[in-house]
């Protein structure tokens, strides 16, 4: 009977379970951006680009077994199921004040974003700093944040509707309905090709600002408890240059 004791314990003590830390969670859904590429774009039911393979490379490496990577429809709808947590986390996405309530963000950022003003060909105007948007229509994709800066004075002082989709903004910019378009530069070089727009359309030679780009873990999911872990090898990955490989292989297959 000791014998026996001893020998279960002894398996006990040995057990995987006990020896190697378990993630929190060995599954994990994530969501982002459907049309920012190349950082991520729809496929289908799910999302591609250099943000999506980033983050299954990561969460494999921390022992996360299965990453659904979910497109639920425009970057609004993402974010409103990462904030209830239907979505365990969500790349791509900058930081400001109200998303830092439901969201805990891997730090550093994995990427700077440069923001641009996009506008009719032809119809450029002088751009030194933000005031010079003022007196002008703008438009942008719905859920988008440019900081906490600029949504407060685009907030105050300029008149910026939002569009339902990327498409949508472009047609709204092309129609006259808008002045300018505000949007990443890499989606807005891509989208503009993609759409038939490219000679039709001019980038302002100032770009608005750039902005770091998230891996942000929602706070209502058990998963949130393994950001510590993103952030070590993340911080490896961003130093090694992997990142900016992902983006140069992404693009080439957003053109």
């Amino acid at each position: 009977m000791i014998r026996t004791a001893f020998i279960a314990l002894a398996a006990t003590l040995l057990s995987p379970t006990l020896v190697m830390a378990q993630p929190a969670c060995t599954s994990i859904t994530v969501t982002g951006h459907p049309s920012y590429p190349p950082i991520s774009e729809a496929k289908d039911d799910t999302l591609v680009g250099a943000a999506p393979k980033l983050f299954a490379a990561v969460a494999k490496r921390v022992g996360v077994k299965n990453v659904n990577v979910k497109n639920y429809g425009s970057w609004d709808k993402a974010q409103a199921a990462t904030r209830g947590g239907e979505a365990d986390a969500i790349f791509g996405i900058y930081k400001n004040d109200e998303r830092a309530e439901w969201l805990d963000y891997v730090e550093p950022p994995f990427m700077m974003d440069p923001v641009s003003i996009i506008v009719r060909k032809g119809d450029g105007f002088p751009f030194a700093d933000w005031a010079d948007l003022k007196g002008r229509k703008g438009v942008t994709n719905i859920g988008e944040s440019f900081g906490e800066s600029f949504d407060a004075f685009m907030a105050a002082s300029l008149t910026v509707a939002r569009a339902e989709g990327v498409d949508k903004a472009f047609a709204e910019l092309i129609a006259k309905s808008a002045d300018y378009l505000i949007i990443g530069m890499y989606p807005g070089e891509i989208e503009s090709e993609k759409l038939g727009l490219k000679a039709k359309v001019e980038f302002l030679p100032k770009s608005l600002d750039s902005f770091g780009m998230y891996i942000g873990f929602s706070k209502a999911s058990k998963c949130s408890a393994m950001k510590t872990e993103f952030v070590d090898i993340l911080n490896k990955e961003v130093k090694s240059g992997w990142v900016e490989k992902l983006i140069e292989e992404a693009k080439k297959k957003s053109d």
